[in-house]
């Protein structure tokens, strides 16, 4: 049983040995939970969901199902206090519109934005090519004279560049910590996914405060009108830039946004024509941003009269919304879409056209539709069924270990993008996949890994905000101007030292307007002298103190007490014994009282054992 060793890959016996066992239990465990109900449950799926309130008082399995839906699970004292109460009772532990969650921990800015800096140019060569034309450019004056008189304006715009992501990591860590510990974690759970809904990548936009302000209307309007959140996301700084609205002008109307509202956001593919696309976009030209703030500019506006979904007037863009919304495919692709995330993947038709019934019941309100779900039958009939994303698995871990912050070793935006799921930084603006997606036999390696670095902190961890993984090459600078190189020499890649081509670009040196590379240096040491460090701690566990506060007698027992601690998806009893068999392997002893002065590390080794599991990649 055991797998304390790091998986690097598939490549041993040992490593395909213990990843078929994974996959087979995954396909096992996947097979019991959708025939759990029987033959009944499945042809239910194939007609209207039992949408009726659960009517008993919530049994300990159920509360767990709760917590891991609308939050990120709970610990074992949390639990204790939802069972015994309604459904109704149990959902305001985990929101209630009418308290202000003042514990919630408000981000903490390095203070690195510089006036100037905004409009930022879209790339190196815009900023230089500014700075030549005007003089000036990022709020810094080009050189009256002298070698390399734009390299200050270089070395700005890629300081821009590293300390806006670095800040963007520190934003990650602010939203995990919230929920970890948030009093109202479905306001945190909701945002985690409009985040994925609205996708938008800081590599693109290029501005912390803009993702920060993103994050923070998911968290404010997450469960709130859907109109109200639509517009907001339409109006969004972030989503401004993201999808090119500074260009969407009457002359030039740009089709990003007005296909992807369609799309992705509202109606899904194929409820629409490309007409529908060009006037939709003819409505929102003029729309963009001024620092932080939505700016109509009147004079690049299309108010001229539009053909919209059969539909003729002089729609500006808040009533191509209102036109989108009064579709019926709208509430229908929302509705399922929510479905999807917070109760099961499998919906029939008839399902999705129930659910969207009951969002335009709740006039779009999202609150009120999620709050009908987490009520109702169907729902609590659907334990097991889903598989944690990368984020909820590792927000879920460390809540469960009743810890109060996110460790920072191992990183969490290392090991969330490891998995699949780095914060702020979406793979293509339809967001995640989702679902089974989360798991392949590389990920499921991974997941285990994460677990091992948590249980036995990786000794050869560094830092990513001190010492980007992005900053080897350019490290090589510093280091070779230490040691007397010219600049141009320094700066040549790794190979091209001595050549021919080096002797060459060190007799320009002097001409140079600047040189990218030492700006990519001067970039990342400006930015980590200027961005807040991480806090970093480790998880401190305490296991043999909390068998003893257990008073458990044997390997059986302490399984058991973690499986409790951790599980959604209980053990099979034949896993059970073997995983009490590996504990008294380890401990050389079955009397647990006997083997306390050392047992901590055995019992480390057994938790990442069952952690790493396929049980417990789902809720």
């Amino acid at each position: 049983m055991s797998n304390t060793i790091r998986w690097q890959n598939c490549s041993s016996l040992e490593g395909k040995a213990y990843l078929a066992k994974l996959i087979a239990l995954l396909t096992l465990i996947g097979v019991m939970v959708c025939s759990s109900a029987g033959v009944m449950a499945k042809n239910e799926m194939l007609g209207p969901l039992d949408l009726s309130p659960l009517q008993s008082t919530l049994t300990e399995p159920q509360a767990k199902h709760l917590a891991s839906r609308a939050g990120f699970g709970a610990t074992i004292e949390e639990i204790a206090a939802l069972v015994g109460q309604t459904p109704k009772q149990a959902l305001q532990r985990f929101v209630n519109s009418r308290k202000v969650d003042l514990n919630a921990p408000v981000f903490q800015h390095s203070g690195i934005f510089d006036e100037g800096l905004d409009p930022f140019p879209p790339s190196r060569p815009a900023a230089t090519e500014l700075a030549k034309r005007q003089g000036n450019a990022l709020g810094i004056e080009v050189k009256p004279e002298g070698n390399r008189p734009l390299q200050p304006i270089v070395n700005k715009f890629f300081y821009w560049l590293r300390a806006s992501r670095l800040e963007t990591d520190r934003i990650a860590y602010w939203w995990a910590n919230r929920m970890l510990t948030s009093e109202q974690p479905l306001r945190e759970k909701a945002a985690l996914f409009w985040h994925g809904h609205f996708a938008t990548n800081e590599d693109k936009v290029r501005d912390y405060r803009k993702m920060l302000l993103q994050v923070q209307t998911f968290q404010r309007l997450g469960l709130a009108n859907f109109r109200d959140l639509l517009i907001a996301m339409a109006q969004d700084p972030a989503m401004l830039v993201f999808l090119d609205a500074g260009v969407n002008t009457k002359d030039a109307p740009n089709e990003n946004f007005a296909r992807e509202i369609m799309e992705l956001f509202t109606m899904g593919v194929g409820e629409y024509g490309e007409e529908d696309v060009r006037e939709a976009a003819r409505a929102f030209t003029g729309w963009s941003v001024k620092g932080l703030e939505f700016h109509i500019d009147p004079e690049t506006h299309d108010g001229g009269v539009k053909d919209f979904l059969g539909e003729r007037g002089h729609f500006d863009g808040i009533e191509i919304i209102d036109l989108i919304l009064a579709r019926p495919q709208t509430s229908r692709f929302i509705a399922a879409k929510l479905y999807r995330y917070f109760v099961r993947d499998e919906l029939s038709p008839a399902a999705e056209e129930q659910l969207g019934q009951r969002l335009r019941h709740h006039d779009y309100d999202i609150g009120a539709y999620l709050e009908e779900l987490f009520l109702s039958k169907d729902f609590y009939a659907s334990a097991g069924e889903h598989i944690k994303s990368p984020v909820e698995l590792v927000v879920s871990t460390y809540k469960k270990m009743g810890l109060k912050l996110v460790p920072g070793v191992p990183d969490f935006n290392v090991v969330t993008g490891a998995l699949g799921q780095r914060l702020m930084h979406p793979p293509t603006v339809a967001g995640w996949s989702q679902g089974r997606s989360w798991i392949t036999p590389s990920l499921l390696f991974e997941r285990g890994n994460f677990i091992l670095d948590v249980v036995s902190p990786d000794l050869n961890f560094v830092p990513p905000d001190r010492y980007p993984a992005f900053t080897p090459e350019v490290a090589k600078v510093q280091k070779r101007l230490r040691s007397g190189m010219s600049i141009s020499n320094a700066t040549m890649p790794t190979g091209m030292i001595g050549t021919a081509m080096a002797q060459s670009n060190a007799l320009a040196d002097r001409d140079e307007a600047f040189n990218t590379r030492l700006g990519s240096m001067r970039g990342w040491q400006m930015a980590i002298e200027r961005v807040r460090p991480i806090s970093r701690d480790f998880a401190h566990l305490h296991l043999v103190k909390d068998v003893q506060a257990q008073s458990l007698n044997t390997p059986l027992d302490v399984v058991l007490y973690l499986e409790r601690l951790f599980f959604e998806v209980p053990l099979l009893p034949k896993d059970r014994e073997e995983l009490a068999e590996f504990l008294a392997d380890a401990l050389g002893t079955a009397d647990i009282a006997a083997a306390e002065s050392y047992a901590e590390d055995s019992l480390r080794r057994l938790l990442h054992t069952m952690l790493s599991r396929p049980e417990y990649q789902l809720g």
